[in-house]
C-alpha cells in the first residue's frame, strides 16, 4: 500500500535523504535540469582540446548538460554522495615522499564504486516505487553522459573547487557522486555557495601544472589522465613530475585545507586491498598478468589495463632513487612483448644510469 493517497513531494523529499543515509550514502540533494553555464563552460574546455583522448566526453552533444535529452522526461535529479576515504589507510603524504613505494589515489585502494553505488541507487529508486508506485527514474554512476558535479553543486552537495573537484563544507572532497534521473517534481534544494576565496594551494602544488587558470584542468597534463585514461607513451616533460603516482593523483585534494573535514568511510569495502596504500613498486613490477587480473579483480585499477600498469611503475621507478633492485626488476622487463613497456623501462633504466654515475 502506497504510504501517500497522492504525492506529497516535500515530504517525499524528506524521506529519500533520510532513505538515503539508511543506505549508506552521506547526503543526498535535489536539483532542476538546468546547467546552461555548465554547457558553456564545457563546450570550450573541449574547444580548447583539454579533453586529450577522452573522446567519449564530446560524442553525446548536449545530452550530457541537459539531463532531459539524455533521459526524456527528467525533472529533476537526485544526487547523492558517499565517503571513500578508508579508515587506517596510510597517511598519503609519507607514500608520495616514500620514492621506492607506489602512490595509488586512495579512491582506488579498495572495491570499485561503481556497482556498489549502483546497487543502492537501485534500493533507493525500489523505496521510492513502495511508497508511490511506479515512476520514471534512471540510475547513473559514471555510466552515461552526466555533469555530476555541477548537478551536486546545484542539489547543494558542495561546490566546485579551483581543481575542478566538489567540496563539501563540512566533509571535503573525498567522496563518490550517483544520480537518480527522475520525472518526479520533487522540490529543489538550494546551490551550494563557493568558499575557495583566494586559495590557490591546489594550483601551486600540482606536480605538472595541469590546473592551468581556477577552474580549468587541461586533463592532458593531469597524472590522472596519464596513469588511468590515456593509452600509449606518456609524454617525456611530464614522467619526472609524475614522482611515483602510479595509478592516479590526489595532491590536489590533499593539500586542501577544506579536507581537514573530510569523514572516513562507513563502507569496509573500500578499505585498501593487498596493502597497495604503500606497496613497493619493485614487488608490483613484478606482478604478472594473471597476478594484475586476479588482484585487480572488482577494483578501479582494473581500468588502467596490465600495460598502463607497467608502464606507469616504470616511470616511478625511473624517478627512484638509484638501487641495484630496481636496476635489475627494470632490466628483467626490458625485453617486454609491448613496445610501450620497453620505451618506458628504456627510460627508467636511463635515469637509473646517469643518477648512478652522478651518486
Amino acid at each position: 500500500m502506497s504510504t501517500y493517497a497522492a504525492p506529497d513531494y516535500a515530504s517525499l523529499a524528506r524521506d529519500i535523504k533520510r532513505w538515503a543515509k539508511e543506505l549508506g550514502f552521506a547526503d543526498a540533494g535535489i536539483s532542476g535540469v538546468t546547467l546552461e553555464q555548465d554547457e558553456a563552460h564545457l563546450n570550450q574546455w573541449l574547444e580548447d582540446g583539454y579533453h586529450g583522448d577522452m573522446e567519449y566526453m564530446a560524442r553525446h552533444g548536449s545530452k550530457r548538460s541537459r539531463p532531459d535529452e539524455l533521459e526524456p522526461g527528467t525533472q529533476r535529479v537526485i544526487s547523492l554522495r558517499m565517503d571513500y576515504l578508508p579508515p587506517g589507510t596510510q597517511y598519503a603524504w609519507d607514500v608520495i615522499h616514500d620514492a621506492e613505494a607506489g602512490y595509488v589515489s586512495r579512491y582506488a585502494l579498495g572495491r570499485d564504486y561503481h556497482k556498489l553505488m549502483r546497487n543502492r541507487l537501485q534500493k533507493l529508486a525500489e523505496r521510492i516505487r513502495e511508497s508511490i508506485g511506479d515512476f520514471g527514474y534512471r540510475a547513473y554512476v559514471d555510466s552515461a553522459p552526466v555533469l555530476e558535479k555541477a548537478l551536486a553543486r546545484n542539489a547543494g552537495l558542495g561546490w566546485i573547487g579551483k581543481h575542478t573537484v566538489l567540496i563539501h563544507r563540512q566533509a571535503g572532497s573525498y567522496f563518490f557522486l550517483g544520480e537518480l534521473y527522475t520525472n518526479l517534481p520533487l522540490p529543489i534544494d538550494a546551490p551550494a555557495s563557493a568558499h575557495c576565496g583566494t586559495c590557490r594551494k591546489c594550483i601551486d602544488i600540482c606536480p605538472t601544472q595541469a590546473i592551468v587558470a581556477p577552474y580549468r584542468l587541461d586533463a592532458r597534463r593531469c597524472i590522472s589522465y596519464l596513469t588511468i585514461e590515456m593509452k600509449g607513451s606518456i609524454p617525456e616533460e611530464l614522467r619526472a613530475p609524475m614522482g611515483n603516482r602510479i595509478f592516479g593523483c590526489d595532491d590536489c585534494q590533499l593539500i586542501c585545507p577544506w579536507n581537514k573535514f573530510a569523514q572516513d568511510a562507513t563502507e569496509p569495502d573500500f578499505a585498501p586491498r593487498h596493502q597497495l596504500d604503500g606497496a613497493k613498486l619493485v614487488d608490483l613490477f613484478g606482478w604478472s598478468e594473471d597476478e594484475f587480473l586476479q588482484r585487480t579483480e572488482g577494483m578501479a585499477i582494473r581500468r588502467a589495463g596490465y600495460e598502463s600498469w607497467l608502464r606507469n611503475i616504470a616511470v616511478a621507478l625511473g624517478n627512484a632513487p638509484p638501487s641495484s633492485a630496481i636496476y635489475n626488476a627494470l632490466q628483467a622487463r626490458s625485453q617486454h612483448p609491448s613496445a610501450i613497456v620497453r620505451e618506458h623501462v628504456a627510460w627508467a633504466l636511463a635515469r637509473q644510469q646517469a643518477a648512478t654515475s652522478t651518486a
